[in-house]
């Protein structure tokens, strides 16, 4: 698998073997011909959230093997002049995945540099200068929090607030993110309500904490889980539509620390299991198809950890030990 994204430096009859799968999701096996079939399944709304989110930011790492990075597939809504890398847009050649590099969490230090403006006459020297310019230089801790659980039988998102039980769950975690001694730097919630009424009760405990709202957090559906299960089965378009968002949350919120950061960061991320899971997968480089087999209790603490160079490590997931045995649930 290589990115569709890179200028492979390749014939123009290896660039027509380019196949444009994996569109969203990783992994997915249905890979579709991008020339042969003239795209017909890409539809205005999955356009539309390709655009919307997963051309932001900066992208990951933007180098591998030195290969600049363009468009070469036949879709005239990516427009190369605004294209960050975007791995989710791959191509099949060959059976072979490429290594990836935990150097491909965002910001690699490379990917900033512009080679081109480099001066030639003290060469490495200076380059090595500008790549510690770019360097990250803090950690940055990432705390995961599922919401409390609610009614899940209201018919309307904005009536499935938080149970009598969902709210002391909430305070529980409140508590035990204020005992851990920390100085929070923010609290990112989700904009469901479930979300938001968790977000509230935690906020009590953590006073001056800055709060802020997102849809890229929203609950829905990842990737199509392998294996299937027989429980859960969203309509095929919906890990289009609610793939796009969720990886780019992915790619908006876990990379390493800005190279401005001096000192270590935590971060509250207030969200939902679906989300969290992915996330955990994508940034653990574990195939990200498997997120249905992790499991999350409501108002549990998942802590990332991502490194200046890049590396993750996860300190802890759906962690509850903190709440007495009848105050857990999942649902």
């Amino acid at each position: 698998m290589v990115s569709v994204l890179e200028r492979s430096r390749t014939s123009s009859s290896e660039r027509s073997s380019l196949f444009l799968g994996n569109l969203i999701q990783p992994g997915l096996s249905r890979s579709v011909p991008a020339a042969s079939r003239g795209l017909p399944w890409l539809s205005p709304r999955l356009l539309c959230g390709i655009s919307a989110y997963v051309l932001r930011g900066d992208g990951l790492s933007g180098a591998s093997g030195g290969r600049q990075r363009t468009l070469v597939c036949p879709l005239a809504v990516l427009r190369k002049s605004v294209l960050p890398e975007v791995s989710r847009l791959t191509c099949e050649q060959g059976s072979q995945r490429p290594h990836l590099s935990y150097s491909n969490i965002r910001r690699e230090p490379l990917s900033l540099v512009n080679l081109r403006k480099r001066n030639m006459e003290s060469g490495e020297e200076e380059l090595a200068s500008r790549l510690d310019h770019h360097k990250a230089k803090a950690t940055r801790h990432i705390f995961l929090i599922r919401h409390s659980q609610y009614h899940v039988d209201a018919s309307q998102e904005k009536d499935r607030t938080l149970t009598p039980l969902g709210r002391e769950q909430a305070e529980l975690t409140g508590l035990r993110l204020a005992s851990l001694g920390l100085k929070f730097n923010k609290i990112v919630h989700s904009s469901m309500t479930r979300a938001i009424e968790t977000t509230d009760i935690i906020s009590k405990h953590l006073p001056g904490v800055c709060k802020v709202s997102t849809d890229l957090l929203r609950e829905g559906a990842p990737i199509e889980p392998d294996p299937p299960v027989s429980h859960w089965k969203p309509e095929a378009v919906q890990y289009y539509e609610d793939g796009a968002r969720i990886e780019a949350a992915f790619r908006n919120y876990i990379h390493r620390a800005d190279a401005k950061q001096q000192e270590d960061s935590y971060e509250i991320f207030i969200c939902h299991a679906n989300v969290i899971r992915y996330i955990v997968c994508r940034a653990l480089q574990f195939p990200p198809e498997g997120w249905l087999r992790l499991s999350l209790n409501n108002g549990s603490i998942t802590h990332l950890v991502v490194r200046p160079d890049g590396r993750v490590a996860l300190r802890a997931l759906g962690d509850t030990g903190f709440m007495p045995p009848d105050k857990i649930s999942r649902s």
